[in-house]
């Protein structure tokens, strides 16, 4: 499995993040969003998880489903969970990475894969933006759920329904689990991506803030 990795300048140990690409890949708006979490101090590794179907570099235009359908189609729980496991690992045997202080984000496709990895590995927390298909059927798995959650949502969003966000609220509840639920109300889908016609550059502004604050908040990140 191929991962694109971004240090921070600063030497010395740090935190470690994962970063979940969308369902368009490890592109340059991905790479991007791992260069702008090293620049605040985070040590990011962020995994092709189209590996097992796609060639090496895979990606797709915004909007072409049709070029990402099988490989979508190829992943798997248990695929994300090793994915998301061979990174943990590479993280906490690198010596700019203080073990005791990672965490994940995704996108899209990756909002879905910080569910499912967090359930399998201790995360300090781990932030979901419009992860699609949580609900009805991985939202069973959150009593296996570690690190807090923290989870966007865009009001606007055509891909995941109101009743969709509600029963992955209604989850976390009933397993007493940890989460921080917003929903930007005037955002849809993607809009943190500034290459998709959904940007939204007050929403996205919004959540990178609120991110940092979650991760300082859960011993994820000190600056």
């Amino acid at each position: 499995m191929r991962a694109y990795s971004a240090l921070p300048a600063a030497q010395g140990r740090g935190p470690g993040l994962i970063v979940f690409q969308e369902a368009f890949g490890v592109n340059r708006h991905i790479r991007d969003v791992a260069e702008r979490f090293a620049g605040e101090g985070f040590a990011v590794l962020a995994p092709e998880l189209y590996h097992r179907t796609a060639p090496p570099g895979f990606e797709a235009a915004y909007g072409d489903m049709a070029a990402v359908g099988p490989h979508r189609q190829g992943i798997s729980a248990e695929g994300l969970i090793a994915d998301a496991r061979a990174c943990w690992d590479w993280l906490r045997a690198n010596p700019r990475v203080d073990p005791e202080a990672l965490a994940c984000v995704g996108y899209c496709l990756g909002g879905r894969t910080v569910f499912v990895a967090n359930t399998a590995l201790p995360f300090r927390a781990a932030v979901s933006y419009y992860g699609g298909g949580i609900a009805p059927d991985l939202i069973k798995r959150a009593p296996d759920l570690h690190g807090s959650m923290l989870f966007f949502w865009g009001g606007l969003d055509p891909h995941i329904s109101p009743e969709q966000r509600q029963a992955v609220a209604e989850g976390m509840r009933a397993a007493r689990k940890p989460f921080v639920n917003v929903e930007i109300s005037d955002a849809s889908h993607g809009f943190f991506c500034d290459e998709r016609e959904a940007f939204n550059p007050a929403a996205a502004r919004e959540a990178w803030a609120l991110t940092l604050a979650f991760f300082r908040e859960k011993g994820a990140w000190k600056k």
